[in-house]
């Protein structure tokens, strides 16, 4: 790993994340088009907590208090969807709060920070299905779906576990990821996207491809999810059931990767028209393979460090806008599925791809 060249990148991070606090002022940033400008999007979408995680990093590595006063008044903004009408608020509150809240009660021991985190952490323990041992992802008729997005949420449990002393989060989270693991990862290490329960018997039924290019492929988002979320449950809970799951994970995805490290948006397509590229895919899996690397025996280190490394550096030659001082976003050719925001920015895109730049720097304050 090159030392200097890391640190030169968040130094052009610095430069790069100041200029978009202008540019995006009070917007709730989604994802940027052509034209280079975030939308503004309602601040109860799963998306609003990663503008502001990105600023805490920010802080928490310059030390510059401009990024913490652009930070400060979300976690505030989203709690209100605790109390008004919505469908919106779901499994994602952990995406939404963890950023946010929790974020600015680890960095500043912020009273607020840590009440409203622990608001969203029973917000997301009460969508927990005791029957079917998983927890609900959305809303309105979806009673017995689970998406393996939410492998990163359940950290927002392990953190309300840890700083309550209450086990249950914990138990929570862990029955959760079993049930992932068990019905949503493959045995060759592709992961499903959506899993259809019975939620009135807890029965398993059936799997779709939602956001994927099919019920037997593999979205690769969804792989990086699953990446991350395992290494993390691993991290919580020292089960070597998901250190091996992860493993199993992120070896299907390095060996899946085209020649620049950067997927297309699902790893089994079979459709030529639509080979979109999914930079953000890419920077949630490499945040994740430096989870990984920091984990397993010193041997192992590398195979996972080289790769994050790899993907990193082709995102930052490649896919960055560091030419586009008018552009509000940071990373390219994103897709959120074959058939919604492709080719675009995304800015859960930008956060990972932060947040994998700043553990190369020294990074320790992990809130995922």
């Amino acid at each position: 790993m090159s030392t200097a060249y890391w640190q030169e990148v968040m130094n052009r991070l610095d430069t790069k994340v100041t200029r978009m606090i202008g540019q995006i002022g009070g917007k709730c940033p989604h994802f940027a088009g052509e034209d280079g400008k975030f939308d503004d999007i309602a601040s109860d979408w799963w998306t609003t907590g990663f503008w502001p995680g990105m600023l805490w990093i920010m802080h928490d590595m310059t030390g510059k208090d401009h990024y913490k006063e652009a930070a400060w008044p979300w976690d505030e903004t989203l709690e209100q969807w605790f109390v008004k009408p919505t469908v919106e608020l779901h499994h994602d509150v952990g995406f939404q709060f963890l950023p946010t809240a929790v974020i600015k009660n680890v960095l500043t021991g912020d009273e607020d920070g840590l009440r409203r985190g622990l608001e969203a952490a029973n917000f997301l323990a009460a969508r927990y299905n005791p029957v079917g041992r998983f927890i609900r992802a959305w809303n309105e008729d979806k009673h017995g779906w689970v998406i393996i997005d939410c492998m990163l949420n359940i950290s927002l449990l392990f953190w309300a576990s840890k700083v309550t002393g209450d086990p249950r989060y914990r138990h929570i989270a862990v029955s959760h990821a079993e049930t992932a693991m068990q019905y949503g990862v493959r045995e060759d290490g592709s992961t499903k996207h959506i899993l259809s329960f019975d939620a009135e018997t807890g029965a398993y039924i059936e799997n779709f491809g939602g956001q994927g290019y099919s019920a037997e492929s593999c979205w690769s988002r969804g792989a990086a999810w699953g990446l991350y979320g395992f290494i993390n449950t691993y991290r919580h809970t020292g089960d070597e059931r998901f250190l091996n799951t992860s493993k199993r994970i992120a070896h299907y995805f390095i060996s899946a990767l085209p020649e620049d490290h950067v997927p297309y948006w699902d790893f089994r397509l079979a459709d030529d028209k639509r080979m979109f590229r999914d930079s953000s895919a890419a920077s949630i899996a490499a945040s994740g393979l430096l989870e990984l690397a920091d984990i397993v025996p010193l041997g192992e280190k590398s195979l996972y460090a080289n790769a994050a490394e790899r993907i990193l550096r082709s995102l930052t030659e490649n896919y960055a806008t560091w030419d586009q001082p008018e552009h509000e976003a940071i990373l390219l050719h994103g897709a959120g599925s074959g058939d919604s925001f492709i080719d675009v920015s995304l800015i859960y895109g930008d956060y990972y791809y932060v947040e994998a730049v700043a553990k190369l720097n020294g990074w320790k304050h992990r809130i995922f």
